[in-house]
């Protein structure tokens, strides 16, 4: 089995990043949480990765493996989310009743976001027919490579505990933990840039 490659996503290859990582998330436990209903999870999800990850369209910090089953949407130094566009998502898609909760879970991620410059990942995922090829892995690989050029941390938030020691493998150390009464363990994680 070859090792898959790792190439930035253009801009007009944007719906097919969004599909695999609409598909990678499908069973993940805080995506699923915030939209348990199938049906909206699958119409909402789209839209937020994009609110949430797109951003790195506009600097080229958007990676696929050129199998077209995973990709990485990465944010460098400077470069946020939408938070207007994510706030009127769940505005949207989210009972009244849950919006507080929902609200203090995201400001509970706000509050362990490093102030200094660092790179961050808001999604990474591989098609769930595609795992155990290495493809997380090799974009992972790839990504960090810049960070360590640069000389810059890397900091992400890993919404599912079977994805914690591929990101230690990778040199991320917890932080800590995010969760509210009803919610899913979700672990902030950061790695310092290797010589």
């Amino acid at each position: 089995m070859s090792l898959p490659m790792v190439q930035v996503a253009q801009s007009d290859e944007q719906s097919s990043v969004v599909q695999t990582i609409t598909l990678g998330f499908s069973a993940d436990p805080i995506a699923r949480w915030i939209w348990p209903d199938a049906e909206v999870y699958l119409k909402t999800m789209p839209l937020f990765a994009v609110a949430f990850g797109g951003a790195g369209f506009d600097h080229s910090t958007v990676y696929a493996t050129n199998c077209g089953h995973a990709a990485a949407m990465w944010l460098p130094p400077g470069v946020a989310s939408d938070d207007d566009a994510i706030e009127a998502i769940f505005e949207e898609t989210v009972a009244a009743d849950r919006m507080d909760e929902i609200g203090s879970f995201f400001e509970q991620m706000g509050s362990f976001h490093p102030h200094e410059p660092c790179w961050y990942l808001p999604l990474i995922a591989a098609d769930p027919a595609q795992t155990g090829r290495g493809l997380g892995a090799a974009l992972m690989k790839h990504a960090l490579q810049k960070c360590d050029q640069q000389g810059l941390p890397a900091y992400l938030e890993s919404s599912n505990p079977r994805n914690i020691s591929l990101y230690e493998r990778h040199g991320f150390e917890v932080m800590g933990k995010i969760e509210t009464p009803s919610s899913p363990l979700m672990t902030t994680m950061l790695r310092q840039p290797r010589a």
